[in-house]
């Protein structure tokens, strides 16, 4: 059994918490935010809290009620406070600009690369070379910011391109270029 799963999720004052045929909607202050979940697990909302229980006595279903219970912490979190990431362009020439809905990014292509911005996230811009994502599902804030990254990810040489803030050393592994002997 999940230890995860057997903990309760808190509702913050301003939250609500709706569960109707396996759907799960949560709205609060930031948005809206739902999620469908397979039958193995059964939500309940009473007193305040949002309870998890697997259905069946089978190894899917277990394991499905603890992921049910993290993924609605998220959504209880992202419509409360709300997620970010941040995201740095660096190279010579290299920026962004916000034309209505969507982003316009000069990454040293011959064309520029023009993104459409999903329902539900914010991007602002500083510097021209610093981008903001937000959002409060989690899910597409990530997955927003990996698509802006995929367009130009970092190099091993000089190290331009498109980098998450905070990722990891390992990931944009820099090489040493030829040396004249």
């Amino acid at each position: 059994m999940s230890r995860i799963g057997k903990q309760p999720v808190l509702i913050p004052a301003k939250v609500k918490v709706a569960v109707k045929d396996g759907t799960v909607n949560v709205e609060g202050p930031k948005g809206k935010v739902s999620k469908l979940f397979a039958d193995a697990v059964k939500v309940t909302v009473a007193d305040g809290k949002v309870t998890f229980a697997p259905t069946e006595d089978t190894r899917f279903s277990k394991a499905m009620y603890g992921t049910a219970r993290s993924i609605v912490a998220g959504m209880v979190k992202g419509v409360s406070e709300g997620f970010a990431k941040d995201l740095e362009i660096q190279g010579v020439g290299f920026k962004a600009v916000l034309k209505g809905k969507e982003l316009d990014l000069s990454l040293g292509y011959s064309h520029p690369v023009i993104m459409e911005i999903p329902e539900g996230i914010k991007i602002t811009i500083a510097d021209g070379t610093r981008v903001r994502v937000e959002g409060c599902d989690k899910q597409l804030v990530g997955a927003v910011t990996a698509e802006i990254r995929s367009y130009y990810p970092p190099e091993p040489y000089k190290g331009k391109g498109v980098r998450i803030v905070g990722e990891h050393a390992e990931r944009v592994r820099r090489k040493e270029g030829k040396t004249v002997a």
